[in-house]
């Protein structure tokens, strides 16, 4: 039989007249005049090549091969009913995909939480979270690889809708038997006379205290670099040198004779974390319900 000469509407028509066992109750229950209904039916058996209803004076009944016709004619009607409701699910933002992409300092910051709130309400939508560097966000954004982007401002984003997302503190983090550590509060030069333990090249975070050491008209005596904080507080803790850290990244390592954070004075250990989208790549449905998330703002219900 060849598919493409027969629709949803004779689909339908057969299975309501072969529900009420007669051709005028399945054309008056698809809203079709009995002549159409009649040329609709003729039309599906001369595609199926074979006679479906046995037609008799008190209505009409399956043959076999209608029998067959009609599993297979409610399975697709199933089937099309499971696509329209997923559709749905994506429509309303109970499902879907995203892609998100943040700096360090946010994915260990503030992203854990808010996603867990964000999934508990919808479930059935998937977050694919990568850490990446601030300054390849941007053209992942730009080029369509991620949906949002969380990372440092000031980062050049011209063509993407840049909204301010969250305040990062930097500190100071020393071993308890560093010799800053009984300080409650210190100035970047000053600590400038020791070894640092820092991320890899490329990271923001690098590039800033490198810009404020350039700036102070000293040099940066980076002693270690490894790829996340833990390898940094773990470094710190064994007296490898001092590093700036995220204040919300150290809170949870902070040990009493162990690791100390130490406030740090100047005005660039604030820096504002930004929340940015391509509005030339309109974002799904579920993707602008996670952006108001996290921008604090209020998202319905997932419907179910």
């Amino acid at each position: 039989m060849n598919p493409a000469r027969v629709d949803f509407v004779t689909l339908r028509l057969f299975c309501a007249v072969a529900e009420t066992g007669s051709l005028t109750k399945g054309a008056a229950r698809c809203n079709l005049a009995l002549s159409a209904a009649s040329r609709r039916i003729a039309d599906f058996e001369a595609a199926a090549k074979a006679v479906l209803l046995e037609r008799r004076s008190q209505g009409v009944r399956l043959t076999p091969a209608g029998h067959i016709a009609l599993q297979h004619a409610l399975r697709l009607f199933q089937g099309f009913e499971l696509f329209g409701n997923e559709l749905d699910e994506y429509s309303n933002g109970s499902r879907g995909h995203i892609r998100l992409w943040a700096n360090m300092s946010a994915l260990v910051e503030f992203l854990p939480a808010a996603l867990s709130r964000f999934l508990a309400r919808y479930p059935d939508t998937h977050v694919e979270v990568e850490e990446q560097l601030s300054g390849d966000i941007v053209p992942a954004l730009i080029d369509g690889i991620a949906d949002i982007g969380v990372f440092v401002g000031g980062v050049p984003a011209d063509g993407l809708d840049v909204q301010p997302f969250q305040t990062d503190e930097l500190v100071l983090l020393v071993a308890a038997s560093h010799p800053v550590a009984a300080r409650k509060k210190i100035a970047f030069e000053a600590c400038l006379d020791y070894d640092f333990v820092g991320l890899n090249r490329g990271s923001s975070l690098l590039n800033l205290i490198r810009a404020a050491a350039q700036e102070a008209g000293r040099p940066l005596r980076l002693r270690v670099q490894v790829r996340s904080f833990d390898a940094m507080a773990e470094m710190i803790a064994n007296n490898l040198g001092i590093g700036v850290l995220p204040a919300g990244a150290c809170a949870h390592r902070l040990q009493p004779g162990r690791l100390r954070a130490v406030k740090l004075t100047d005005a660039w250990a604030k820096r504002d974390l930004v929340l940015a989208t391509n509005p030339n790549r309109p974002l799904t449905r579920a993707a602008g319900l996670l952006v108001s998330h996290l921008m604090g703002l209020p998202v319905p219900a997932a419907r179910g």
